[in-house]
């Protein structure tokens, strides 16, 4: 059954949402709301009845809720303000107030051939330039509130809209987004030299962040920032408070690996950067296929196979090597306690390149963090696996906080994270 209501076309069949003819991108929660929604046209519909259908009766905060609502409404065409589409009855539910029709699925309808991401992907590639000199590749795609993702292992701002790893990863979070994004100097369309981060620690990453944020206008802004990037996003909060809004910390950690004492089963820095050295540059060699793997155990051989020839295609052998070097040296364990921006930090419990002890280390030094496990083996988030959509609405949710004047920022004195 396909649904007509508005300038809108609602074919759950093909997962598809069509508005004025053109594809819109939807997450499966805010798809699956709509369909709800769109079912009982004209009807109220508790919070109560859409936890248990949406979320299958999991414990559900009102922020998560609020945020699929204002999601769906995007979607469609409507506003918290208008809600000519979707109204909000306070205090009891939502109902879908637009006179709906329906008709069998399948109908002929040529928009339906084309990609769903078709206008995310429409991006604008500039070059900044770094305080040492060092040309920096970024772009900006999305509309909405700002949300600058930190460049980070490994990263291709062209490539990244072709790669089934990272593609679904962009465009939710440019769903409701202008989503800035660079490659981190080393990699992808940024200068590939790195002499000047040798031995400098975070410094030449936290100004290449600064320099993006300027070329973009950013003067106050939500990160979203993973593994490796997770200390030079701390790094810039700890140094910029007045920038940094949010932070949205997934796979990190505060002390490199060669810091650190080494986790069971762990390969010591020398095996690894010998391996680097001997196997990079060779997309079919056992030694990329393992590696890779170690990234995310659960990827299908499409994402193994993307995720192998993005890494060779964005960063020479020696330079794997050396930025592993630099990257693994990375220490801003004495800034956690300064942070002052509101944090939330995802870490998946088998996570096989950082250990989740190094989420859970920073979700306890960073005041009023707030600790969020996944049930994942994945270090690289996948779109199929269950933690994925856990992920999205917590951040949604904390996005959608942020945006509304709250969570607040932490206060002066430290206090204990709270896993959620």
């Amino acid at each position: 059954m396909v649904y007509r209501f508005a300038n809108c076309r609602l074919d759950p069949a093909r997962h598809l949402l069509l508005r004025d003819g053109e594809p819109v991108h939807v997450e499966p929660q805010v798809f699956t709301l709509l369909q709800v929604l769109a079912e009982r046209a004209g009807q109220l519909i508790t919070k109560e009845e859409l936890v248990e259908t949406v979320w299958r009766g999991l414990a559900i905060s009102d922020a998560t809720i609020s945020a699929r609502i204002s999601a769906a409404r995007k979607a469609i065409g409507d506003t918290g303000q208008a809600q000519a589409i979707l109204k909000t009855v306070h205090g009891c539910g939502f109902r879908l107030v637009a006179p709906v029709s329906t008709d069998q699925a399948g109908g002929p309808d040529k928009a339906q051939s084309r990609p769903a991401t078709a206008k995310a992907q429409r991006h604008v590639l500039r070059f900044a330039q770094s305080a040492d000199g060092s040309r920096i590749a970024h772009a900006q795609s999305g509309e909405g509130p700002p949300l600058l993702r930190l460049g980070h292992w490994l990263s291709n701002v062209e490539l990244d809209w072709h790669c089934p790893v990272w593609q679904p990863l962009l465009t939710a979070l440019g769903a409701r987004h202008r989503l800035v994004r660079y490659d981190q100097r080393g990699t992808g369309l940024s200068s590939r030299e790195l002499h000047a981060a040798t031995g400098a620690g975070i410094t030449p990453f936290v100004e290449d962040l600064l320099c993006v944020a300027d070329a973009n206008g950013l003067t106050r802004f939500p990160i979203f920032a993973a593994s490796q990037a997770v200390p030079v996003a701390i790094g810039f909060a700890a140094q910029f408070p007045e920038r940094v809004s949010g932070l949205i910390l997934y796979g990190g950690y505060s002390k490199g690996r060669s810091l650190r004492p080494p986790a069971p089963g762990q390969m010591d820095e020398a095996t690894v950067l010998s391996l680097i050295r001997a196997g990079w540059g060779q997309p079919r060699s056992a030694f990329m296929t393992a590696f890779s793997s170690l990234f995310m155990p659960d990827a299908t051989p499409e994402q193994l196979a993307s995720f192998i020839t993005m890494q060779v295609e964005t960063i020479a052998p020696d330079k794997a090597a050396e930025l592993r070097q630099i990257v693994d040296r990375f220490d801003v364990a004495d800034l956690l306690g300064t942070v002052r921006a509101p944090t939330l930090v995802f870490h998946a419990l088998d996570d096989a390149i950082h250990p989740v002890s190094e989420g859970r280390q920073l979700a306890c030094g960073i005041p009023g963090a707030r600790f969020v496990p996944l049930r994942s083996r994945n270090h690289v988030p996948l779109p199929q696996e269950p933690a994925w959509h856990l992920m999205l609405d917590e951040i949604d949710g904390f996005l959608s906080e942020l945006e509304a004047g709250g969570p607040k920022p932490a206060p002066e004195l430290d206090s204990p994270a709270s896993e959620g």
